[in-house]
């Protein structure tokens, strides 16, 4: 296999399962097993203790093992294009994963426990199945990137409360109208430039107004010195 101690590319190659040998070095930091057509992981990729980064995308994985979730140091996992119908329950004990990529997939539901996830910063959820916004994400606070497009969503819950958004994309769901975010979201999907133009004149009317009440302050404080 053509492995080092710190990272494995697997990635292209046709396999039925993951060869038991490679969960057994214990110093890989990287492992890449994109599109080799895996159907499901050994219980033994929970021993790779210091892995950082996991791609598993573009292969038939219907399941992600509970051992997985055990990974202490993991902060990027690739887990799109495969036939997942939902994340596992301990899921959420990924606490240092920052970057997840789970897009066309299944998925109609996550795990309520996923808000436990501090460390997650950018969520990829398109291509999937939900009909509803999942209400787990109305209390990810700390997500700076969320991308829900090409699903099934019909609308919106209030996101205004998620301060830490900076990207929220939706485009290619049966929407009305954008949805509600605090004014630092770029928003992306239909009816977004609109929105957008709006916002952005609705917020320069804002500055505007608070020039002239700074003026007419000054203007005021200067006459009483006078």
């Amino acid at each position: 296999l053509p492995l080092s101690l710190r990272m494995g590319k697997l990635s292209g190659r046709h396999l039925r399962k993951l060869p038991t040998p490679v969960c057994a070095l214990s110093t890989l930091q990287k492992l890449y097993i994109s599109g080799t057509g895996i159907t499901e992981l050994p219980d033994e990729i929970g021993g790779l203790q210091e892995l950082r980064i996991l791609a598993l995308d573009f292969n038939k994985l219907e399941e992600v093992p509970e051992t997985l979730c055990r990974l202490p140091h993991l902060t990027r996992l690739y887990l799109g294009s495969n036939r997942l119908f939902g994340l596992p329950a301990e899921f959420s004990q990924l606490k240092t994963l920052r970057c997840l990529w789970i897009e066309n997939n299944r998925l109609k539901t996550l795990p309520s426990g996923l808000p436990r996830m501090k460390g997650l910063r950018g969520l990829w959820l398109y291509g999937n199945r939900f009909e509803e916004f999942p209400k787990p994400l109305l209390r990810m606070s700390q997500l700076h990137i969320l991308d829900v497009d090409r699903n099934k969503l019909t609308e919106f819950p209030d996101l205004s409360h998620l301060r830490g958004l900076r990207l929220f994309s939706y485009d290619h769901n049966p929407v009305e109208a954008p949805p509600n975010v605090a004014d630092t979201v770029f928003v992306v999907g239909e009816g977004a430039q609109e929105f957008l133009e709006a916002r952005e004149e609705r917020l320069q009317a804002l500055r505007q107004q608070k020039e002239l009440q700074s003026e007419a302050g000054l203007w005021v404080a200067g006459d009483y010195n006078s």
